[in-house]
């Protein structure tokens, strides 16, 4: 199983406060553990063009028409200081290849090109991290904590940040607003 570029979708009863109800992309899923980005919790008074007034970043050809007003996400608990930028192709100096069409990036170039004509078509901006150890994330999932399914890009981009966690349940045809706190095995 290779959740890499996938959803990982919080049960109900999964009451931890940063991944309640949450959705996670996951970036790089590897047999020494997994890295992802919660995109449904965006933090609260932070959008994409706060990070580029902190950082100095005035775009020099602003294209009036690129939205800057998008709420910046709480990627995860882990290096919470650190912006994660997941976008679609092209790549920059620091990019990863997630999929064909998603890529993750953490160098300042990319934050250059957002307001422009030069940046990517689709544009999430993260503050920290998911992570798990060998092993951690499969227990998790044998224990019902998540749900996974295959990532979706509208979902990714698109849906109303409100209605990510849901959406991403139906992926896999589960309504999960109705779905019983504890779930068993079969």
């Amino acid at each position: 199983m290779n959740l890499q570029h996938h959803f990982l979708i919080a049960m109900p009863a999964l009451q931890d406060p940063i991944f309640r109800r949450s959705v996670v992309y996951i970036c790089e899923y590897s047999e020494d553990g997994a890295m992802g980005i919660i995109i449904n919790k965006p933090l609260e008074n932070l959008q994409i063009e706060g990070i580029l007034e902190k950082l100095k970043i005035t775009p020099e050809e602003r294209a009036p028409e690129i939205r800057l007003d998008k709420p910046v996400m709480l990627g995860g608990p882990l290096a919470e200081d650190r912006g994660f930028i997941l976008h679609t192709p092209p790549g920059f100096s620091s990019s990863i290849r997630v999929s064909d069409n998603t890529v993750i990036t953490t160098s300042r170039d990319v934050l250059e090109t957002l307001g422009t004509h030069n940046q990517p078509s689709e544009v999430l901006v993260a503050l920290g991290y998911s992570s798990w150890e060998k092993g951690q994330l499969e227990q998790e999932i044998l224990d019902n904590a998540w749900l996974t399914a295959p990532a979706d890009l509208n979902i990714l981009f698109k849906t109303p940040i409100a209605d990510r966690w849901r959406d991403a349940a139906k992926l896999i045809g589960i309504d999960i607003q109705t779905m019983p706190g504890v779930a068993g095995h079969a």
